[in-house]
Parts: structure tokens; sequence; C-alpha cells
């Protein structure tokens, strides 16, 4: 957006007027046919807002910028200006009724295009502030809206500057009551409706717990937080948790609210959101722990209590250390029966619905494949990963692979369970928690190596199979070296640089990439790519050298290289939880 910057505030910006006007029309509109002036929003700050009813993100934004429009608007000269990206009179209409401020005419698509053009808008919401003379103020409107609300105006460069020196002073000088006490409130609430002051959290360790009750990340992390926070309890811990709610309903965070043992801020209390900004919240749910100084003793010990329950209070930094050494024992103990067996549960099913026992699998390399049919990556990468299987197999008997689902249902399961050759871990079975766990599981397709001996080899198998096939079977540091010795006698019958007609531009260099989408012919590949960096063009070596190759590429070439579920969001070639 800097040019952008640059071409409204350079030496031929335009005026307010010629911005927003036409040559039929000087004036915008209001929900209810109103014509208002372009000249009345002088001495104003404009918002223009690129917006639609279609559009699912601008539908959840537009009620928290109406409510920072009704707490300015009659207070400071600011106006908002809804440019619709609306594909319909009708529905621009149904929309533009819940806004209170002024739009450009429907039927005015020339400055509604010229608008979106001159701002190069890519995508809605947006909201770029702007003063009366057309100077572009602020790129990130609703970046800012979303963080700062009414507090970030006059949306200057000078202001959110302040802002951030003020966010900086804030965390130098913390204290538990300049996090949770507000001009207009100093306390917090019991779940039976009882106001708590906050100096009596004074001196305590204090959890404040940022969460969502409807998020299913939350649900599954709240009772285990219940438990650790009930027997903390009974040993009489000064410890406390505050909750911070980012729900965003009122009967969903009251019904959540009721059932639990600690305090809470209020509902959409206006401090939730500074304090997500405070701790830079970056994912729910989110436990973040002060001592009894009010000072931030750890970021997030959500992860340490879903691992090791209780293990990890007091949180300080010598009992991290403690747990470090526990894992490293117990990566170091990991057999496959200490992973994969569970008190009766000690089988995997076999793909007659046979029970196969897990000592039975004991000696064998194994891969556990974490997967689901919901998931397009998933179900791109596992006819890959069949026909890998069954080569490894041909090879080694010694070698098994346990398909471990996140599928939604028993009949998902057994759908995409038909199409593997291999074993499974019952839909449903409650060992997929703590094997997520143990591998840290934060997308999938996963696939995870094990050895002989039941330690992990490595976390990052899938890769490996796209990248080399059977061939990284056992996929060990050893096996890994060997591939790269290939790869890299290969590549010394290769030129260094070449010019291609599909990108003339610039030459390509051969260039170590993993895993890459070729150019031409939009097929996976991974090794060496005859690369350009600075436009992140990709060529297999095969589709490099052959006739269309300008300059010394006449070489032989060897062949190498080659609906999500809820909370879960597909981007290309992984799933990752939202």
């Amino acid at each position: 957006m800097a040019e952008i910057a640059k071409e409204v505030n350079g030496g031929d910006a335009q005026d307010l007027q010629s911005l927003l006007s036409s040559p039929a029309r000087d004036f915008l509109v209001r929900n209810d046919g109103e014509q208002v002036k372009i000249d009345s929003l002088i001495g104003k700050k404009i918002g223009l807002y690129f917006s639609a009813a279609w559009c699912g993100p601008c539908q959840r934004f537009t009620p928290q910028l109406v409510e920072v429009y009704n707490e300015l608007a009659s207070k400071v000269g600011f106006e908002i200006v809804f440019v619709s990206g609306d594909e319909d009179e009708e529905s621009f209409s149904d929309y533009f009724s819940k806004m209170p401020w002024l739009a450009v005419p429907f039927a005015d698509s020339v400055t509604r295009d010229r608008l979106d053009g001159f701002f190069k808008v890519r995508g809605i919401p947006n909201l770029v502030m702007v003063d009366d003379h057309g100077k572009l103020l602020n790129e990130n409107g609703v970046g800012v809206i979303r963080s700062y609300g009414a507090d970030a105006y006059p949306f200057t460069p000078e202001k959110m500057k302040e802002i951030k020196e003020e966010e900086d002073r804030a965390r130098r000088e913390q204290t538990l009551s300049s996090l949770l006490v507000t001009p207009s409130r100093d306390f917090v609430i019991s779940p039976d409706g009882n106001k708590v002051p906050v100096s009596e959290l004074e001196g305590r360790t204090i959890g404040l717990l940022f969460s969502v009750a409807s998020y299913s990340k939350c649900r599954e992390f709240t009772p285990k937080l219940v438990e650790v926070y009930t027997k903390l309890k009974e040993r009489t811990e000064d410890f406390e948790i505050v909750l911070i709610s980012l729900e965003d309903d009122e009967e969903s965070f009251n019904q959540d609210f009721k059932t639990k043992p600690w305090l809470a801020l209020p509902f959409n209390d206006k401090s939730s959101s500074k304090l997500a900004r405070h701790f830079m919240l970056s994912t729910l749910p989110t436990l973040v722990i002060l001592g009894p100084d009010g000072k931030t003793r750890h970021m997030n010990v959500a992860e340490a209590i879903d691992d090791y329950g209780i293990l990890p209070y007091p949180f300080t930094p010598e009992k991290f250390e403690e747990l470090k050494e526990i894992e490293k024992a117990k990566i170091e103990a990991q057999t496959l029966e200490s992973i994969l067996v569970s008190g009766d549960l000690n089988y995997v099913l076999g793909k007659d619905g046979a029970k196969v026992l897990v000592s039975d699998l004991v000696g064998k390399n194994i891969l556990m494949y974490f997967s689901a049919h919901w998931c397009p990556p998933c179900r791109a990468f596992t006819p890959k990963l069949v026909e890998v299987y069954k080569q490894i197999k041909e090879r080694d008997e010694a070698f098994e692979l346990i398909f471990i689902s996140s599928d939604r249902d028993q009949e998902s399961f057994d759908e995409y369970y038909s199409q593997m050759p291999w074993l499974a871990l019952p839909f449903g079975d409650p060992r997929k928690e703590s094997l997520a766990r143990t591998f840290k599981v934060g997308g999938i397709p996963m696939l995870a190596a094990l050895g002989q001996t039941g330690k992990t080899v490595t976390k990052e198998a899938r890769d490996l199979v796209v990248a080399h096939g059977a061939d990284a079977y056992p996929f060990t540091e050893e096996r890994l070296k060997e591939i790269e010795a290939k790869y890299d006698e290969m590549a010394k019958e290769w030129p260094t640089k070449v010019k291609h007609v599909l990108h003339e531009e610039h030459e390509l260099e051969l260039s170590r990439i993993q895993v890459y989408v070729c150019d031409k012919c939009d097929e996976e590949g991974a090794i060496w790519s005859y690369h350009c960096d600075e436009c992140d063009f990709d060529l297999h070596v095969k589709c490099a050298l052959k006739e269309e190759t300008k300059g010394n590429g006449d070489e032989a070439v060897k062949e190498g290289g080659g609906d999500p579920e809820d909370g879960w969001v597909c981007d290309g070639n992984v799933c990752t939880k939202a």
C-alpha cells in the first residue's frame, strides 16, 4: 500500500470531491435515500469502507464498525462512506440498511470501480482512512478498528505511534491493577454474579485465560484446566484464574461461565481486546501466568497443562527446565507399546476388522498417518502414500502403517479407510488424543516415522514421501544423506543456469527446493528446481531442459524430483487448526 500513499498524497493527489463524485453527482446517500453533499465532509476524517453483503468477514466486522461510528460520529468529525462490492441493488440495499453512514450510490458503478482501483483493493472488508483533502491517513483501518476501536481516532500515523508507545510503557510498568482495573471497574465477577475486588487478588499467582467457549480447542482444554485448578485449590495454593472471554454472544458466555469455578471479566468488557493486544494473543486457548508481583511469568502454559496436568505449577522457569528433562527422558524411553498401549486398548485394526496386537508390531518400522476424509490435502496425499506403502512392503515385511483418523463420524472413517491397505486405530479411540500430543500434530496430513525400537525417527515423513517416494524408507538421517549424495551427483550433469521461453525475464538457476509446483506442468517437484527467486518461478529439471530451453539445454535428463471440518482451515497442501 506504500505506492497508494504516494499516489494519493503526491503532487497530483485528488481532493475528496474528485474521489467521491461523478460528472452527474456531487452527493452521497443515506440508507433512507437522503442525499448528502460531498462538501459537507469538509473538516472530517473519512473511512472509505469497501464491503459487500456476500462477504462473511464483512458481515462480522460491520457491527463492530457501527459501534465505533456511533461512538465517534456525535463527538468528533468522523464519517464513513460505504463502497459496495455487491452484485445487485437488492443485496446492496439490504446490507446498507444496517449501516448508519453514507454510501456511494449503487448505480454509480464507475465511481465504485474507480475507487477499488485507486486504492488497489484486493480483499474485503477493507477500510481506508483519509482526510477531507483525500490524503491517506491509514491503510489498515480494519485492523486498527478491530484492535483499538474508537481509541485510535483520528487514525493518523502520529496517533498510531502514540498508541504503540503507550502499549510499550504499559508492558514495562505492568501490574495486576494496570491489567484488570479500568476507570469504571475495579472488580472481576464470580460465576454467581458477585463482584470480587481486584485488590483481593494482589500477591497471588494469576492465570489469565483467553478463551471462546464455542471453539473446539477451548472446549477440549477446559476440563483439563478445571481438574488442575481444583487440585491446586485442594492443596490451598495461592492461585486464581480470571477468564478473559472473547465470546461475542452473551448467552453463550453466561451458559459457559456459570459452570466454571474461576473468576472472569464481565462479558464484552473493553479490557478484553486491550489485554489480547497487550499479550500479543496469537492462539486459543491461551493461559498467561502472572507472578505475585503482577509481572508476566509465562505467556502461555495451555500446552504444558495439556501435556503434564498439574506438574508445571507454579509455572516458573525452573519448573519448565524440570519438565524439559522429564520430556527428554520420556523420548529416550519411548517404545511402540508405551505410546500405543493404554490399559485394555492394546491393539489396532486390520483390514478385515480383526484386532492386531501392538506386541505383534514391535520390532517393525512404523508410520503413523494422521489424516481425515474431509481434508482435501489428505485425500490428495493418500493415493501417493498407498503407492509408496505397497512399494516398501514388497521390499520389507518388517514395515507397517497405522491410520489415525480425525474424521467426524464412523461412516466417513469407514469410507476413507476402505481406500487404504494398512492398519488403523479404531474410530473414536481415546488414544488418538495422546498420540496427537506426542507427535505435536498441528495440521494434517501428518506422517510420523518410528524405528524398530519404537523411537521417533522423524515427524516430517510426509515431506520425505512427497520428495523421494519409497526411496526415503526407512526415513533415517543416514538414508537421507545417501539420497542427498545421489542428487548431488545427479546435478553435476546439469547446467547451473538456463533461459527458458516460459520465463524470459530472468535466468533460471539450478536450486535446492524441498517441495514446489512446476510452473510448466503444474505437477509437484522436489529437491532440484530451475528457480527464479525474484518471481518465485520453478521448473522441473526435465521441463526446463527440454527443447524450449534457450542456451545449453540439450543435455539428457534423468528422472528426479517429481470441505473442512469446524475448527480447521485447509490451505494448499495442509489443513491446520484454525
